[in-house]
C-alpha cells in the first residue's frame, strides 16, 4: 500500500499550437522518457490548466504568439515554456525570452536536443545560445546604474561560487557536480541568494551577478 501511494507524479508536458503531424512526432520523443505525460492543448486550456509543468509552443505569428505567451506567464508565473521556431536570429530569441520563454529551439532540432532543452528548463535553467544569453545580460546592464548605488549584500565564499555558476547559465545539477555538493543544497543556496539580493527568480539573480553591481566581496 505504501509503495503505491508514493508513486512519483509524471511531469505534464503541454504541446501548444502544433500541427497534428508535429504533435505525433513530439509525442514519440517524449514517450521514450517514463517520467513524462504528453498532452496536446490549446491556448484557452493552457490559461486554465495550472498543472502543466512544461509548455512546448511553436512560434507561428511572432507578435501574436509572444503576446499570448506573455499573458500566459502572467497568469501562471511559475510556468516553464520552451519555444520552437524557425531560425536562430538573436533578436527573435531575445523577444521570446523577454516574453517569458525559458528556452528556444530551432525547428530543425533533433530528438536529443529536444530532451536536453526540456530537462534543462525543468531544472531551472535557460536553454538558448550562449551569445544570446550574453546579449540578454548586456542589455540588462544598461539599466543597472541605479542598482550600483545600493548597499552591497555580503556573500559567503560558497555563495560566491554558486553565483559564478549561475552566470554561466548552469542547471542545479551541473552546479552540484561542479561544486561537489547535493542538488538540493544548490536549490537552498539559490533560494537564499534570491532572498538576500531581493529578486524573485534566478534569471534576475544571474543578471545582477553578471553585472557586478554588488562590487567586491567585503571581508
Amino acid at each position: 500500500m505504501e509503495t503505491s501511494s508514493q508513486t512519483t507524479r509524471k511531469l505534464k508536458i503541454g504541446l501548444l499550437d502544433f500541427e497534428p503531424l508535429r504533435i505525433a512526432g513530439l509525442r514519440v520523443i517524449f514517450a521514450e522518457q517514463p517520467d513524462f505525460q504528453v498532452v496536446a492543448t490549446d491556448w484557452a486550456t493552457a490559461f486554465r490548466d495550472s498543472a502543466i509543468d512544461l509548455v512546448v509552443v511553436v512560434l507561428r505569428d511572432q507578435a501574436f504568439s509572444l503576446a499570448l505567451l506573455a499573458r500566459l506567464r502572467s497568469r501562471h508565473p511559475g510556468l516553464k515554456v520552451l519555444v520552437i521556431g524557425a531560425g536562430s536570429e538573436p533578436e527573435k530569441i531575445l523577444d521570446a525570452i523577454t516574453a517569458g520563454a525559458k528556452g528556444w529551439l530551432e525547428e530543425t532540432a533533433n530528438p536529443e536536443q529536444v530532451m536536453q532543452a526540456a530537462y534543462a528548463i525543468l531544472e531551472g535553467s535557460i536553454w538558448a545560445p550562449r551569445r544570446v544569453l550574453s546579449t540578454f545580460v548586456d542589455r540588462a546592464l544598461e539599466g543597472s546604474a541605479a542598482r550600483r548605488k545600493r548597499s552591497n549584500p555580503r556573500f559567503t565564499e560558497r555563495e560566491e561560487e554558486v553565483l559564478q555558476q549561475l552566470v554561466l547559465a548552469r542547471s542545479n545539477r551541473e552546479i552540484a557536480q561542479a561544486l561537489s555538493i547535493r542538488e538540493q543544497t544548490v536549490k537552498s543556496y539559490v533560494a537564499r541568494l534570491m532572498r538576500k539580493v531581493g529578486v524573485g527568480n534566478r534569471i534576475a539573480l544571474s543578471v545582477q551577478a553578471a553585472s557586478g553591481v554588488w562590487g567586491e566581496k567585503k571581508p
